[in-house]
């Protein structure tokens, strides 16, 4: 498989101090930039931040964010997870992300989604019964613009949601006619299939459940990609979870910050109070990342050998979770859990070799064409 990076990501939620009290969103904010130089200083490759418009989360203007970030950093990627494309501007969104691209030398990426919220429509003035609509008209003209950066000619466009665009450029451009846009996924066959179509690397957002039952949306991405003529594109993985010196500190950490986000997302949307017995299945069969190194690497590792996807980022905060405990998070997912998952891979690998030397003469010597495996 190809070399594999990795990632942080946060939404800003918002933490609290020692007396239990909930910090201003600025304070949240300045604690995001020193995670994210932090992230850098720990060896992660790349660091996300998601856009949010209520008042459990603090940031709502990720590029702001990123473009601070850029100014203390050299080489980690910075990016969104994820920007609500249904609710802003396609030519806006390019022109943020091409400024924070070229402050940043380069480092900029963006991940379009629908988002799992939706309080930005009302905010906004758009119609929830256009979400499809806005969503996918939106992005057939982030695409144009897209293109029009690429061959440097102007863009024309016009659909029922926005006003057209006829025959015009989009500045600033890119230095290199190519801005890093990912689409992200949360569990739609059809969204997998227009992220292909667009010629995009798919982002999945895994959350809960076992992560191998969404390999499917794989292989239908990679097989519409070939269909369509398309190169080989990147496919990520978004989940959550929590490092710590041991597993049961790691859990003690995180059990009542997520049940208390569990908890109140799930009251807005109806489901049961969580549990105990439901986190414990969500950190040994599901999608929740949480133990010593050790623990967190062999089960990142396993998540990437079953998928066959090329990215992972963690999202580390969890409502309360302190800003202390996430940066020893952070710390110990760089220094100590990509390494170790890079080394399980390069093992992985090179058995794999060794059965495809031994496999090879065999097929020679009976006729058949046996496949080689990696």
């Amino acid at each position: 498989m190809n070399t594999p990076t990795f990632g942080l990501e946060t939404f800003g939620d918002v933490t609290r101090d020692s007396a239990g009290q909930s910090l201003p969103h600025a304070r949240v904010i300045r604690d995001v930039v020193e995670e994210a130089v932090l992230a850098e200083e720990s060896g992660v490759d790349h660091f996300g931040i998601g856009e949010h418009h209520r008042a459990d989360f603090a940031v709502s203007s990720p590029e702001m964010v990123l473009a601070t970030i850029a100014g203390r950093t050299s080489r980690i990627t910075l990016g969104s997870a994820v920007t609500v494309l249904s609710s802003d501007d396609p030519v806006r969104v390019f022109q943020r992300f091409s400024t924070l691209n070229a402050t940043s030398n380069g480092r900029a990426e963006v991940v379009l989604g629908r988002g799992s919220f939706t309080e930005s429509f009302p905010l906004f003035g758009f119609p929830l019964d256009q979400y499809e609509t806005l969503f996918e008209e939106r992005l057939e003209l982030y695409a144009a613009v897209l293109e029009s950066d690429r061959s440097m000619l102007p863009v024309s466009w016009q659909g029922s949601t926005r006003a057209p665009v006829d025959r015009q450029r989009v500045f600033p451009s890119t230095e290199t006619g190519s801005l890093t846009t990912w689409i992200g996924v949360g569990g739609s066959p059809q969204s997998v299939v227009r992220a292909a179509s667009y010629g995009f690397p798919l982002m999945l957002a895994i959350i809960g459940g076992d992560p191998r039952r969404f390999a499917p949306f794989v292989r239908l991405y990679r097989q519409t990609l070939a269909q369509l003529g398309k190169d080989a594109l990147p496919i990520g993985i978004h989940s959550h979870g929590c490092i710590a010196e041991t597993d049961r500190a790691a859990q003690d950490a995180l059990w009542p910050a997520w049940r208390e986000m569990r908890d109140r997302i799930g009251r807005e949307r109806g489901w049961p109070p969580t549990s105990e017995r439901e986190f414990q299945h969500e950190i040994e069969a599901g999608s929740l990342y949480v133990g010593a190194p050790d623990t967190v690497a062999r089960r990142i590792a396993d998540t990437l050998l079953a998928m066959g996807v090329q990215r992972f980022d963690m999202k580390y905060s969890a409502g309360p979770l302190s800003h202390e405990h996430m940066r020893r998070s952070i710390a110990l997912y760089g220094t100590e859990v990509i390494p170790r998952v890079r080394a399980h891979l390069a093992e992985a690998q090179h058995v794999a070799d060794a059965g495809s030397s031994q496999l090879a003469p065999r097929a020679a010597n009976s006729g058949v064409a046996l496949p080689l495996v990696g």
